[in-house]
């Protein structure tokens, strides 16, 4: 096989088959369209219920879902229409990748689980994006980020924090879950690469964040006997929090032995003791530290903490809003964010963050409208017929 181009990103040739919705399975595809995938989203009639929340520039094309979904192609599809069952059957055919976001026994009951899919085209990448895994008791149940953000223990690590029970402000099991459905889908297309066999693949959101919160949540609870409670500390910590300066906030990580020698050196504040000389001994009495550190931070500006941060290099940074970062100089110094021309007018898309030297993704194209392509890809189907 040729090497792509490097117009091309490292899925080209690759079609996807995308019935998901909401943000989890959508996340996913963004990707993969891209990468360069040809991502085909079958919506029932009505659309994705994602199109109609938030900000948008007409109806039917909210900023989440024209996020999303840029770059894909839309066909609107009745499946529970004999005739809606069959154009999916044929669009199976011809895929790498199907993927959808049903509850398991939902999709049994269309005729599109991957038994039989998995007849239609045998080495398919079939990737359920289920809320809880359909192996376990909690298979049925209801799944959103608020929620699945609650089952996996934010709330009560948010609530070691500051005090009362929190979900963190942006939905973030979503988005890891999407990311995880990627790395998955692209595992199993690397194995089909490799041996020429497909199989069935599924993703749970709650057991993704379990996952992901328990990396350094595990704390003591990862050793048989348990040793402590199920937290790291130091990130729970109450008084982990941007420090307040004496015109503002600056975030600042003095960790390392490296870092607290410099900070010590330059700033000599009184309350250090011999017995914080380690990051093994500070992190015995982290509290202290935090709140001792929040104190000597008010005594300046956050211009003169930053000059003075930086110059020990010791991690710091100011508090950007959202609206910033599309000014960031950084990320429009490499091109971060891409211009696309809609019918509603430009578009400014968070753009890839990842780099490749040969096969460079991009921005795939604007949005669908609702069922814009469904006569183009049903009308290529009649000609492979």
């Amino acid at each position: 096989m040729p090497a792509p181009s490097v117009h091309q990103g490292p899925l080209a040739g690759l079609r996807v088959i995308d019935l998901t919705s909401m943000v989890f399975g959508p996340y996913a595809t963004q990707i993969m369209a891209d990468m360069g995938a040809e991502v085909i989203k079958v919506e029932q009639p009505g659309g994705d219920d994602t199109r109609y929340i938030n900000a948008g520039q007409e109806p039917g094309l909210g900023s989440i879902f024209v996020n999303c979904n840029r770059g894909k192609k839309s066909v609107v599809l009745d499946l529970r229409s004999d005739e809606g069952k069959e154009t999916l059957r044929q669009l199976v055919a011809s895929a790498d990748v199907f993927i959808h976001s049903m509850r398991g026994k939902a999709i049994a009951r269309l005729g599109f689980d991957y038994v039989a899919v998995s007849a239609i085209k045998p080495d398919i990448v079939y990737t359920n994006c289920y809320g809880f895994s359909r192996r376990g008791p909690y298979a049925d149940k209801p799944a959103y980020d608020d929620t699945i953000q609650a089952e996996c223990g934010i709330p009560h690590v948010q609530a070691l924090m500051n005090g009362e029970p929190g979900f963190v402000a942006t939905i973030m099991a979503d988005k890891v879950a999407g990311l995880t459905a990627l790395y998955a889908t692209v595992m199993a297309l690397f194995h089909r690469e490799r041996t020429g066999e497909g199989q069935e693949v599924e993703i749970g959101m709650f057991e993704t964040m379990a996952s992901f919160m328990l990396v350094e949540h595990a704390g003591g609870r990862l050793f048989d006997p348990p040793i402590g409670p199920a937290h790291y500390h130091r990130a729970a910590n109450r008084h982990r929090r941007p420090y307040r300066t004496s015109d503002g906030h600056v975030a600042a990580l003095i960790y390392n032995d490296r870092h607290w020698n410099a900070f010590v050196e330059a700033v000599k504040p009184d309350w250090v003791t011999p017995d914080m000389a380690t990051l093994a001994q500070r992190a015995g009495q982290i509290d202290h530290i935090y709140q001792c550190l929040g104190e000597t931070f008010k005594t300046r500006s956050t211009a003169e903490w930053l000059e003075l941060l930086e110059s020990l290099n010791v991690p710091a940074a100011p508090l950007r809003t959202t609206d910033e970062l599309f000014d960031d100089p950084h990320l429009n110094q490499i091109g971060f964010f891409e211009e696309v021309e809609t019918a509603q007018g430009n578009i400014r898309f968070p753009g890839i963050p990842t780099w490749f030297s040969k096969t460079p993704g991009r921005v795939a194209g604007p949005t669908p409208a609702l069922g814009r392509d469904t006569d183009a890809v049903l009308d290529a189907l009649k000609d492979q017929v």
